[in-house]
């Protein structure tokens, strides 16, 4: 199997390389936390080429788990793996590269992230299986970004694990499912007939809002109960505020029968949360 440099291009599309920004400045928080300030450059690094790595494992695995679904769905029909500029052999081989440079990366960490490096990509390929079973595949995705601040805290500090990053743990965890519920809209019809289990395709558009919105508000909580956990100043919970108004204006963007402003919810807010919640954590260990 060879892989045309051209290709590059269409690796990066199918596995959304720029949603990076979701989980990396979770991690980075993380590790600040533990370092209390800024971290060793050696763990940054290895941090950094771990959480790219394992993002595009999972993103990679999902896709050729799902290209049933996707050729048949018109809304993912011109993803590069199901036109075929991406072929099934490639994507398994993308998946077994990117799987070995997580377990070495974790491994130049130290030997705990190392130990954990296969339960965690174990447990990243689950959300591909678990939508087609059950309404938790939110939240098991949720949980799957929501270990960036564990890994990053483990990345510094691997013989002890303090409240704070537990509790990043949970924030991240209902953030990512919130947006992954309203992301889901898309395909509600879609889901209904394929019998993959989504919170609007199985409960309905009203209870699905009311569930996010509800785990955004979980997810306010849990930043402010981290502040107060890891002793932060006065800035982290100006922070608090600012996600927690970003937030009601992402639910209030939202509608089961007005999708238009999906993308600004999805990706715009949100790729503005993660950077300002890293912000926030530097200034409240500063100051």
């Amino acid at each position: 199997m060879s892989l045309p440099f051209g290709q590059f291009g269409d690796i990066c599309r199918m596995i959304k390389i720029e949603h990076s920004i979701f989980a990396l400045p979770y991690a980075y928080a993380g590790a600040a936390l533990a370092a209390r300030g800024l971290p060793p450059l050696n763990s940054l690094m290895f941090l950094t080429i771990a959480m790219v790595a394992v993002r595009s494992f999972a993103m990679a695995f999902n896709r050729v788990a799902d290209l049933k679904f996707d050729r048949a769905n018109p809304r993912t029909q011109n993803r590069p793996l199901v036109t075929g500029r991406i072929s099934p052999r490639q994507t398994w081989a993308f998946c077994v590269v990117t799987a070995f440079v997580f377990i070495a990366a974790c491994a130049c960490l130290n030997t705990v992230c190392f130990l954990l490096s296969a339960p965690a990509l174990l447990f990243a390929t689950a959300y591909s299986l678990l939508k087609r079973l059950s309404t938790f595949c939110h939240f098991w995705l949720g949980a799957t970004l929501g270990l960036a601040p564990l890994a990053g805290w483990l990345s510094v500090t691997p013989q002890s694990m303090e409240m704070t990053p537990v509790l990043l743990f949970f924030a991240v965890t209902f953030w990512v499912a919130a947006f992954d519920i309203y992301y889901a809209f898309q395909d509600m019809d879609f889901d209904r007939s394929h019998r993959l289990y989504s919170l609007p395709a199985t409960a309905g558009s009203d209870a699905a809002l009311r569930i996010a919105a509800f785990a955004h508000a979980l997810t306010a909580v849990f930043l402010f109960l981290a502040g107060w956990a890891g002793k932060l100043s006065w800035p982290w919970f100006a922070v608090c505020v600012a996600v927690g108004a970003l937030l009601f204006v992402e639910h209030r963007l939202m509608s089961a029968r007005d999708l238009r402003y999906v993308n600004t919810a999805f990706f715009t807010l949100n790729g503005i949360i993660s950077p300002v919640v890293l912000v926030g954590v530097i200034l409240g260990l500063a100051v």
